[in-house]
């Protein structure tokens, strides 16, 4: 695997450190660590998406969504079990903790837990501040050397 060091990225840019962390946390990512347990990211409308994760076996109590620090976090830890004898156990019920960073202005706006499938529904919100406004043009006269509004 190669390794990219983005030392000069940080020593020559300001403002861009969301930037250079994500490509910091992608080229550093362990493919074989998030493969359990699987999930969906869907898009939804023009600012809505759902994340879809597969939780067979878990129960609503033993699931947690969270958001911290721009970032969302989905475990699960399974209760202690009676003593159970297994002969065959293919159905993974281990605990886990998923993390997903949000973008600016993201919100989870709801969970559900139907069917083995656990359902993270997320907006974008860009406050009024943001939003591109249109600014009205006017033209200006010279009227013996002052310039005055029309």
């Amino acid at each position: 695997m190669r390794n990219f060091d983005l030392t000069p990225l940080y020593r020559a840019t300001v403002g861009f450190d969301q930037i250079a962390d994500l490509m910091d946390r992608v080229l550093t990512n362990d493919g074989s660590r998030d493969s359990y347990p699987p999930y969906n990211i869907e898009k939804t409308g023009d600012d809505a998406w759902r994340i879809s994760v597969a939780v067979a076996g878990f129960s609503d109590d033993e699931l947690s969504v969270e958001v911290k620090d721009k970032a969302l976090f989905v475990s699960a830890k399974k209760a202690e079990e009676e003593d159970r004898t297994y002969l065959h156990r293919g159905i993974a019920t281990r605990a886990f903790e998923r993390r997903f960073h949000l973008a600016d202005h993201v919100r989870v706006t709801g969970a559900t837990h139907e069917n083995g499938m656990l359902h993270i529904d997320l907006t974008r919100e860009v406050p009024e501040a943001l939003k591109p406004r249109r600014i009205e043009i006017g033209s200006t006269k010279a009227v013996e050397g002052k310039a005055i509004e029309v």
